[in-house]
């Protein structure tokens, strides 16, 4: 079980991610949408929908400083254990809450706004419960281990041990000594990773980049009289019908 919990899991979660992602793209590229419900209702999307994806940056940038970064580099530039051991607490709750709360005004607007609820598909709803037990498993585990608790260094086995699936070289016996909350919390995050490409957070793998190359679109022309005025340079005029 331990083998299968922190190697082979890990892995099949990854592959189902990769290739989700590979085949929604190929196969369901009119699909690869949030469903925007922005036209239903916008006074609550504006307050939840910044807090949530605020939140959920900051969770991003935390796991990446922490997991990914070694203990020894942040140590290197001069940032002690307990200085670090102190931001990451503070930030990582503070996160937690936003996205927490953010969250909890979405679902309340989807649950609560009637044709954005008539619009939430299942697929939805199982999303929502997954992403929300990743989020109160997280902020569980931070609580209990390092504000409830006497605190827990998870760079000297979490960390390793992450890294050691990149490299390859997966070693499950660091995982043997971390908390239970910790434990419950990465198996419910790759859980997530394996649901993400079937569902609308997929769209977080997309980015506007082609908008920023694409000739503008000449809807209606500003010239009374088209014709009169030399060309400029640019892209050509489209045909006045």
């Amino acid at each position: 079980m331990n083998e299968f919990l922190w190697v082979i899991y890990p892995y099949l979660s990854i592959v189902v991610l990769i290739g989700g992602t590979i085949w929604r793209h190929r196969y369901d590229k009119f699909g690869w949408t949030t469903r925007s419900s922005q036209l239903y209702e916008s006074a609550i999307l504006r307050w939840g929908s910044p807090l949530f994806h605020f939140g959920v940056l900051m969770v991003l940038v935390g796991h990446v400083i922490g997991l990914l970064i070694p203990k020894s580099w942040t140590e290197a530039v001069g940032i002690s254990e307990h200085a670090y051991h102190l931001m990451a607490v503070f930030v990582g709750t503070v996160a937690g809450l936003c996205t927490l709360i953010g969250m909890a005004i979405l679902i309340a607007r989807r649950r609560l706004t009637g044709p954005v609820f008539a619009a939430t598909t299942k697929n939805d709803k199982a999303m929502y419960l997954v992403l929300a037990a990743v989020i109160v498993l997280g902020l569980w585990a931070t609580v209990r281990a390092n504000i409830a608790g006497g605190g827990y260094d998870y760079r000297e086995t979490v960390s390793p041990w992450l890294r050691s699936l990149f490299y390859f070289q997966p070693d499950a016996a660091l995982m043997a000594a971390v908390p239970a909350s910790f434990k419950i919390h990465i198996i419910a995050a790759f859980a997530l990773f394996a649901f993400w490409p079937f569902t609308r957070l997929v769209h977080a793998f997309s980015a506007p980049v082609g908008y920023l190359t694409r000739p503008y679109v000449v809807y209606r022309s500003r010239d009374p009289r088209p014709g009169l005025r030399p060309a400029r340079p640019g892209w050509e005029r489209p045909p006045m019908t």
